[in-house]
């Protein structure tokens, strides 16, 4: 603990800088873990609710339910899809492609690369600041070359100056281990979008096809002409 405080104290130039970019790093991974948690919706409720606007009220209807989703899939997905749906399954694949690489794949990615950059750049300033404090600590040494008993006491210096390559690590294991873990829940959300988009198409084709079906009303037939007889 004493070599801790000391190294913030005399280290203060390298310990401070790292100590905002650990408390920088924990900002963003909860703010990371924050946004995954909002873009999450519960689909399965809402896929019935979905279909049972489109039968009842048409598809402006069901658009007005997906916009008050707070999930990225209806709010963003469903909508895109749903507002080319008069236009054809076509113009709904590409609708809903188009929402998802340029709107909801840049926001689950959002944050990520600082994330990355901060747990680089830590690794690398407090490797920089071992190498500094050793090249300080060899110098003194050096200097005391000519008796060598006052030499001994540049160990606690040595170790010292690794508490910035130590620091560094603990900074950056961590982000690297969250990192890993948000792309392959990016990884999942995707599939989960294609999936979810299939399925939307399938209930507007399925609704589409049954409103044909019950407007085609056939004919109704004539009673037949009773025929009067005659004396």
């Amino acid at each position: 603990m004493q070599a801790l405080t000391n190294f913030f104290v005399n280290e203060w130039y390298f310990a401070a800088p790292m100590t905002l970019m650990s408390l920088a790093a924990f900002a963003l991974v909860s703010w990371r873990f924050l946004l995954n948690m909002s873009a999450k919706s519960n689909l399965d409720e809402l896929m019935p609710d979905i279909q049972e606007n489109l039968k009842r009220k048409g598809v402006k209807a069901a658009v007005a339910l997906c916009r008050e989703e707070k999930g990225l899939i209806p709010s963003v997905l469903f909508v895109a899809g749903l507002e080319a749906a008069e236009q054809g399954v076509a113009a709904m694949r590409r609708s809903m492609a188009s929402a998802m690489e340029l709107e909801i794949v840049p926001r689950l990615n959002f944050l990520l690369a600082p994330i990355l950059a901060i747990a680089k750049i830590s690794t690398m300033v407090g490797l920089l600041g071992t190498v500094i404090s050793m090249i300080n600590t060899f110098n003194a040494m050096s200097a005391q070359s000519n008796n060598p008993k006052g030499m001994a006491g540049y160990a606690g210096s040595i170790g010292l100056a690794l508490f910035a390559t130590a620091m560094g690590l603990m900074t950056a294991i961590p982000l690297v281990f969250f990192h890993v873990l948000f792309k392959d829940w990016i990884h999942r959300f995707e599939l989960k979008m294609k999936a979810s988009a299939q399925k939307l198409i399938v209930l507007v084709q399925n609704t589409k096809s049954q409103s044909e079906a019950a407007g085609r009303v056939a004919p109704p037939v004539a009673p037949p002409i009773a025929r009067v007889e005659r004396n």
